[in-house]
């Protein structure tokens, strides 16, 4: 396999004037986004593809990104969804047998534009102290001047609607049709091994476009509804949190997932709010306080539930706490067959720890088909 002997240079520059300077790897090109981190150390196809990051930069944490290549099957979407990749060192060299192609032939067929070469350590303490906030990279202009101006015409992630963006165009069905379990996923940028986890407990799946109404749900007849993920503001979707107030009222099991959980709380007058850096990993501890144990949980998520407008939200209780920060990880409706978490229980990558919510999910709907 052939190595790339000389790598253009790359500039990343932050919204706060910081610099770092590095080498080009994927496609040669200029692009924006907010900046994040994952300090996951495998899984990083299943990251880039996760619709989630849907307008974000990330830094991959971890030494070395692209060992063991790309496979095909190991993805969230059916594209790679990051704007941008900023690591210590990018591999093009593989080892896995099984692996379909080298990183940087996957990211150039993407269209990905990333910097390699960083103190990776040093920009994620700089994150994790001064916040979240924009960036830019670009291995076809290196005046940061230039680069500062482009960066200055970047929105903030605050306020952004980008669910409706990464959502599927057209419905599909998952699963066996003749099912008893049928549950409507409201798609607002799922992941496909949410999907397979329902799936493998005896579910029929009909995936819908994110800004479809609660009648054209009900067409599907379904017994539960699920809430997906996605990017973006959870106060700016204001079409979702309508929907989910009618999904609620239908009184039937529903389930919802990271910005899922963020709509429930919204739709159930408790408000969210923009985290200083984010949860972007494999190994947060979370305590489930119903059962008083501990899971070791994979997360993606910029925003969270703001625990000061619980006093607003007497139906809403609190199942799940971060063991990091005390922020809230889970919430049930006390009225309604309706919880979520803000965590990913699919785990894809990363421990499955709290895959029992599929169980607890389809035992719910399994209890109204008696």
């Amino acid at each position: 396999m052939q190595t790339h002997n000389i790598q253009p240079p790359a500039v990343l520059v932050l919204a706060d004037g910081t610099v770092h300077h590095g080498k080009a790897f994927g496609k040669i090109g200029t692009t924006t986004g907010e900046i994040c981190f994952n300090t996951g150390m495998t899984g990083y196809q299943e990251v880039f593809t996760d619709p989630s990051y849907y307008g974000q930069v990330v830094i991959m944490n971890s030494v070395h990104v692209g060992n063991y290549g790309v496979k095909d099957d190991e993805v969230e979407s059916d594209s790679v969804k990051i704007r941008g990749l900023v690591s210590r060192n990018l591999e093009e060299q593989f080892s896995r047998k099984m692996a379909n192609a080298s990183l940087e032939t996957y990211l150039q067929m993407n269209n990905i534009v990333c910097i390699e070469g960083v103190d990776t350590r040093a920009l994620v303490a700089h994150v994790r102290q001064n916040g979240a906030m924009n960036c830019i990279i670009s291995s076809e202009i290196l005046d940061v001047e230039e680069l500062k101006k482009q960066l200055s015409q970047v929105p903030n992630m605050d306020g952004l609607e980008l669910a409706s963006y990464v959502s599927t165009k057209e419905a599909y069905t998952v699963g066996d049709e003749k099912s008893p379990i049928r549950i409507a996923v409201l798609d607002y940028g799922t992941k496909q091994h949410i999907v397979q986890c329902m799936v493998e407990r005896g579910a029929f799946v009909k995936v819908f476009p994110a800004k479809t109404a609660l009648s054209e749900l009900k067409k599907f007849n379904p017994n539960g509804y699920f809430i997906s993920n996605g990017p973006g503001d959870p106060a700016a979707m204001d079409y979702a949190v309508e929907t989910v107030k009618n999904v609620i009222d239908e009184n039937k099991p529903t389930f919802g997932i990271c910005l899922g959980h963020q709509l429930l709380a919204l739709a159930s007058g408790v408000e969210t709010f923009k985290l200083h850096n984010g949860h972007r990993g494999l190994n947060h501890p979370v305590k489930n306080l119903m059962t008083g144990l501990c899971e070791v949980t994979t997360q993606n998520h910029g925003f969270g539930v703001n625990p000061a407008t619980l006093k607003n939200a007497p139906l809403v209780e609190v199942t799940h706490m971060n063991l990091n920060d005390d922020s809230i990880e889970g919430i049930r409706r006390t009225d309604k067959p309706a919880f979520s978490v803000q965590y990913h229980p699919e785990s894809t990558p990363g421990p499955h720890d709290s895959r029992y919510l599929f169980d607890q999910f389809i035992d719910m709907i399994k209890k109204t088909l008696n």
